[in-house]
């Protein structure tokens, strides 16, 4: 009897340890399933995301679980909380995320105008597919109320696997529409703005990293609305300046390239085909090649960096004469993304774009939801595309 008393303790024991692992583990198995459903991860670089994806959500659980037997398209592995290092490491994000960060649901009759034009002509938009939270307030028109959205170009898919960006990623993605251009340059039209930014995901399986398609899309809005001022925010092209180039002398008048983040965190935070040194080389290269080029870049706070870094990065960046400066809140897009580590005040904030400023940058706009697309600085740069358009080029 007493064996047996015994004994149904042990199972019952078991049995409750088991449902605690099991509840436990049940949002990773389907999140994991649902990101492989959406997009294969066949390359080595994306095997290496899925195992960094899984340390991160163990860590962002806070719990010292080992998990001994899951297999992710890779090889099973063991994984310590202990273990993972940088942005990943389970503890408590600084500050109240509620307090800081807020947006309105998108809705309205502009919001769903500029939704189903985009769904007509099979186009995609940075808005969505990264999940930026000011997409109600550009569709619907923010305050000048001329409704706008951020077109991705090359598709929805990239070949890069960036641990804070939420696109889905390939190695083999579809081929570019050759329709796209035009396609681009006719909604954008419709819309009736006269400012807009063009962006794109990582194609490296193209040769020339898509630069071609983007320089075509430029060139098409420009015949359509010779006014229209075009911000491309542009891939690194694996640092290919020809290609960069491509796009320089396409017509676009603002050239913006995101270093993403401080130095110290580039691995942690980017694919390992990126890098600080090649994103300051483009950024640079574009300056200098074509003259009175507008230069622009963006960084997210709240990833672990430090103060003291960056005031480097933004150094760096007037070293090379960057012009403009976005700085936001990194936000967690899913449980598999990097971890915040810090909800930076809005104060803080502000004494970034003061400070940015200081130091030479022709505007900073710095803020918990500015995004490199976010058209926050729209009117100054306008206004600087015009100053550039009256400086007389010395050639008669």
């Amino acid at each position: 009897m007493a064996e047996s008393s015994r004994w149904n303790k042990v199972t019952s024991r078991g049995a409750l340890l088991l449902f605690y692992v099991v509840s436990s583990l049940a949002p990773l198995i389907l999140s994991l399933s649902a990101a492989s459903a959406s997009a294969p991860l066949s390359s080595r670089y994306h095997a290496g995301k899925t195992r960094r994806l899984l340390q991160n959500y163990v860590c962002s659980s806070r719990r010292s679980i080992i998990i001994k037997t899951l297999n992710v398209q890779s090889r099973s592995r063991r994984l310590r909380c202990e273990a993972v290092v940088g942005a990943c490491n389970g503890e408590r994000p600084k500050c109240e995320e509620g307090r800081l960060v807020k947006a309105e649901s998108p809705q309205g009759d502009k919001y769903e105008e500029v939704k189903e034009s985009l769904s007509r002509l099979n186009l995609k938009t940075v808005c969505e597919e990264a999940q930026c939270p000011n997409i109600g307030e550009c569709w619907n028109g923010g305050g000048d109320g001329i409704s706008t959205a951020t077109i991705m170009l090359l598709g929805d898919t990239c070949t890069r696997g960036c641990r804070f960006c939420a696109v889905k990623t390939s190695r083999t993605p579809p081929p570019p529409d050759p329709m796209e251009p035009l396609n681009t340059a006719n909604a954008i039209v419709s819309w009736g703005v006269d400012y807009i930014v063009l962006t794109s995901v990582d194609r490296d399986d193209l040769p020339d990293g898509g630069s071609r398609h983007f320089a075509l899309t430029v060139q098409a809005l420009k015949t359509l609305k010779p006014d229209i001022m075009v911000e491309c925010l542009t891939s690194d092209f694996r640092g290919d300046l020809t290609a960069v180039d491509t796009l320089l002398y396409s017509g676009l008048d603002v050239f913006a390239h995101n270093i993403e983040t401080v130095k110290r965190l580039q691995r942690i935070v980017r694919d390992p085909r990126a890098g600080y040194e090649q994103s300051l080389s483009v950024l640079k290269h574009a300056k200098e090649s074509k003259k009175g080029m507008i230069t622009k870049t963006s960084i997210m706070l709240g990833l672990g960096e430090s103060d003291d870094e960056l005031k480097q990065a933004m150094a760096d960046l007037r070293a090379i004469d960057v012009d403009i400066l976005t700085l936001g809140q990194y936000l967690q897009p899913t449980p598999l993304h990097l971890t915040v580590k810090e909800y930076v005040a809005p104060e803080k904030f502000v004494f970034w774009k003061e400070y940015g400023e200081s130091i030479g940058f022709r505007y900073v706009a710095s803020g918990p939801l500015v995004r490199s697309s976010y058209r926050a600085g729209e009117l100054f740069v306008k206004t600087m595309v015009r100053e550039r358009v009256k400086v007389p080029t010395g050639i008669f």
